[in-house]
């Protein structure tokens, strides 16, 4: 296989909270329908549709994980610094987002925090 493009899709039930809490976090809009909201991540602007998951469900010909229970994937966010893992942890939950753990240092050289967006979807976000 020699993929031209790689994207992720999230199942979500509110695309307008959706859109909001990431717009506030600071990521960058790729549009939306009345479907999905999509966002751009990183410098070099991975791409995640976040659908509403009764669009997307279908779809994937089976269900999607429940994530109160379990997660789909978990994406790790790179910082630049120790202080911009402590910044972005200030700014999760006053968008609607969830910590699950506080900024930390783990292993040999890293740092970083968990959270969740509204919808349950979990990013690790650290500084190595």
């Amino acid at each position: 296989m020699k993929p031209k493009k790689i994207w992720a899709n999230f199942g979500v039930k509110n695309l307008d909270r959706t859109t909001a809490f990431y717009k506030q976090l600071g990521f960058k809009h790729n549009g939306a329908s009345e479907q999905l909201t999509s966002f751009f991540f990183g410098e070099e602007d991975f791409i995640i549709h976040f659908f509403l998951k009764e669009v997307l469900e279908p779809g994937m010909k089976g269900q999607i994980a429940d994530t109160n229970t379990g997660n789909e994937i978990i994406f790790t966010i790179s910082a630049r610094s120790r202080e911009e893992v402590d910044a972005w942890a200030k700014e999760v939950e006053p968008a609607g987002g969830t910590l699950v753990s506080n900024p930390e240092a783990f292993g040999e050289g890293y740092y970083g925090f968990v959270f969740t967006d509204p919808d349950g979807h979990r990013f690790n976000v650290f500084f190595m």
